[in-house]
């Protein structure tokens, strides 16, 4: 087995892996998690077409692009981790109908 099969082996598992966790987990938490695995995926696929073999240079523009990739990721889970929090706040704080004061139903 090659280093490039198990790269994009491992790669391939990892993808489908983090989709199947996207589909079956309800909670946002865990679909984000599920998200950043599939993600890695990705960069191990990409990893593996990028090399060409042990006497030659990999290809440098996958490797960029992982990096970019890495970098988005990472600004992009914390944003996604800030939603998250800011929509369980909402929800912990929303009103319910015992709380409303409709102010033309107590005058009546």
């Amino acid at each position: 087995m090659t280093v490039q099969l198990l790269y994009g082996g491992a790669g391939m598992v990892l993808f489908v892996l983090g989709a199947w966790s996207f589909l079956v987990h309800q909670p946002l938490l865990r679909q984000l998690i599920a998200l950043n695995i599939m993600g890695a995926g990705v960069f191990h696929v990409l990893i593996a077409i990028a090399y060409r073999g042990d006497d030659v240079t990999p290809d440098p523009v996958p490797h960029a692009l992982v990096l970019t990739g890495i970098v988005v990721a990472v600004s992009a889970t914390a944003l996604a981790i800030a939603l998250i929090n800011r929509l369980g706040n909402l929800d912990e704080e929303a009103p319910t109908d015992a709380d409303s004061t409709d102010p033309a139903a107590s005058s009546q």
